[in-house]
Formats: C-alpha cells, sequence, structure tokens
C-alpha cells in the first residue's frame, strides 16, 4: 500500500498545507522522510497483523528474534521506498485520479520484473536484469531469506540492505527535489 502513500501529498497541496511546509525552515527533505518514517510504521503494523494470521493458519515461518527483528526492518525499508517513490511521483502530478492511475500501471510491471512470482534464476535473461533494477526484488528474497525455513539469499541479506538503503536514499533526494515543484 506504500506505492500509494504519495496521495496524502497531493491532498496537503490542494489544503495548503505542503506550502506551510515548505515555507517552514525545516529541510526540504523533512515532509519527505517523516512521511517515508510513518509508512514504514503503519507497515510493521500490518507486517504484525499478516504474521498473527499466518500464524493462525499454522504457517510455517521462522519466530526467532533476528528473523522477526531482521524482517521488521526491511518491511520498514520498503514501505519507506515505495512511499517515496510514490511522493515523487505525487510531485509531478496535478490530480487525484491522475495519480492513482500512474501507481496503478507501476504496481503491476514493478510485481512482475520482481522475484516475488519467480525465482530469478528461471527468468528469462532480459527480465533478470530488469529485476535487479527493481527495489522490490531485493525486498522480496530479504523476507524470504529471514521469514522461511531453509531459504537461501540469492544476493545475501547486506547487499540487500545496502541496496535499499541507497534506493531509498536516492528517492528521498529525488522528492525532496520535486517538493516544491508540487505546490506551483
Amino acid at each position: 500500500m506504500a506505492i500509494f502513500y504519495g496521495i496524502s501529498l497531493i491532498w496537503e497541496r490542494d489544503l495548503g498545507i505542503l506550502h506551510t511546509f515548505l515555507a517552514s525552515p525545516a529541510y526540504r527533505s523533512a515532509p519527505v522522510t517523516s512521511k517515508a518514517a510513518s509508512a514504514g510504521v503503519r507497515a510493521v503494523a500490518q507486517a504484525v497483523i499478516v504474521g498473527v494470521l499466518a500464524r493462525a493458519m499454522e504457517a510455517h515461518l521462522r519466530l526467532e528474534l533476528r528473523p522477526l527483528g531482521g524482517a521488521l526492518v526491511f518491511t520498514m525499508l520498503g514501505a519507506a521506498i515505495f512511499s517515496t517513490f510514490s511522493l515523487a511521483i505525487a510531485c509531478l502530478v496535478r490530480t487525484r485520479e491522475r495519480f492513482m492511475g500512474i501507481g496503478q500501471v507501476l504496481t503491476m510491471p514493478l510485481f512482475v520484473a520482481s522475484n516475488a512470482i519467480y525465482p530469478l534464476t528461471v527468468m528469462p535473461r532480459r527480465l533478470q536484469v530488469l529485476s535487479r533494477g527493481n527495489a522490490l526484488t531485493y525486498q522480496v528474497d530479504a523476507l524470504r531469506t529471514l521469514m522461511i525455513h531453509e531459504s537461501q539469499s540469492a544476493m545475501g541479506l547486506p547487499t540487500h540492505l545496502a541496496v535499499e538503503v541507497v534506493i531509498l536514499l536516492v528517492l528521498i533526494g529525488i522528492a525532496a527535489g520535486l517538493c516544491p515543484t508540487a505546490i506551483r
């Protein structure tokens, strides 16, 4: 759901709240970073609910402290990435309807061009290249590795963490740079 987090920016722009944020002495990245953190906290709450439901359905998940902690970190990071991506898109569009349409158009290709359905090893070469540039690939692989017994990471958890942090920082920079243009 973090991919649609940018709708709040459009509402805030329409109500004049964004103009107030941007007129404050805070850094331009403050609204973007705070919304990314908010999306991360919301995602953790959703992940806990899904985890409880999975446990109630007797799913065989790893419930040790380290894998759960790692999964929560990656959940927060993934939500922050996709909410920041969403905020950057929201800065470029003017209406809620256009934003929702673009969000729908981007969601399915991001999902298909990741390893959420098929492992990287069985994908065609071109799709593997696209998948390696997709933040969702790193997110899915990290969560599988952390939560599923005997699952092995294709690239390693430190690589996933580094790639996702870099993507988040780049997206925060882009969204913070685009934020002032959202009020025009």
